[in-house]
C-alpha cells in the first residue's frame, strides 16, 4: 500500500501536463515574437521593408486549441486577405502580420522604433514572467509531489 503512494495516476499526470500546456506555448510565442520584433529593429534602415507583427492572443488561442483539438503542431494567426503571398519571404511565416504603421516614410520602411522598443520591452517582461510562472509551477508540483511521498 506504501508503494502506491509514490505513483503519480493519469489523472493527475494529465492535470500537470494540462498546466503546463499553456504557459509553455506562451514562452514559445513569446520567443518567436521577440525574434520577429528583433528583424524588425535590424532592418529599420532597410529601404522598403516592412514590419512584421504577431497577433500574440489570436495565436496564443490558436495553439492552445490544436493542443486540445488534436495535438498538431501551433499555427500563427493569419495575415490580411488583400496581402499577397507572393511577396511574402517563403523564410517568413506566411501567419504573420504587417505591423501598422505610423507614418509614411520616403524609402517605404514601415519599422517604427519607438513602438519596435516599448514592443520588445514588453514582450520581454512577459516572456521573463511565463518562464517564472513555468519554474514556481514545477517547483511546487515537484514539492508536492514530495511532501506526499514521505
Amino acid at each position: 500500500m506504501a508503494a502506491a503512494s509514490h505513483h503519480v495516476g493519469p489523472c493527475m499526470q494529465n492535470r500537470l501536463t494540462q498546466a503546463l500546456d499553456f504557459q509553455s506555448q506562451a514562452l514559445v510565442l513569446r520567443a518567436e515574437r521577440q525574434r520577429l520584433i528583433a528583424s524588425n529593429i535590424a532592418n529599420a534602415d532597410t529601404p522598403g521593408y516592412q514590419a512584421r507583427e504577431m497577433d500574440f492572443a489570436n495565436a496564443l488561442r490558436q495553439a492552445t486549441g490544436s493542443l486540445a483539438a488534436d495535438a498538431r503542431p501551433l499555427a500563427l494567426a493569419t495575415t490580411q486577405g488583400s496581402h499577397d503571398p507572393a511577396a511574402v519571404d517563403f523564410r517568413e511565416d506566411p501567419g504573420l502580420l504587417y505591423a501598422r504603421h505610423s507614418q509614411d516614410a520616403v524609402d517605404r520602411n514601415t519599422v517604427d522604433m519607438d513602438r519596435e522598443r516599448a514592443s520588445f520591452t514588453d514582450n520581454t517582461v512577459k516572456y521573463e514572467a511565463t518562464l517564472r510562472f513555468i519554474n514556481g509551477s514545477v517547483r511546487s508540483m515537484l514539492d508536492a509531489m514530495k511532501s506526499h511521498n514521505q
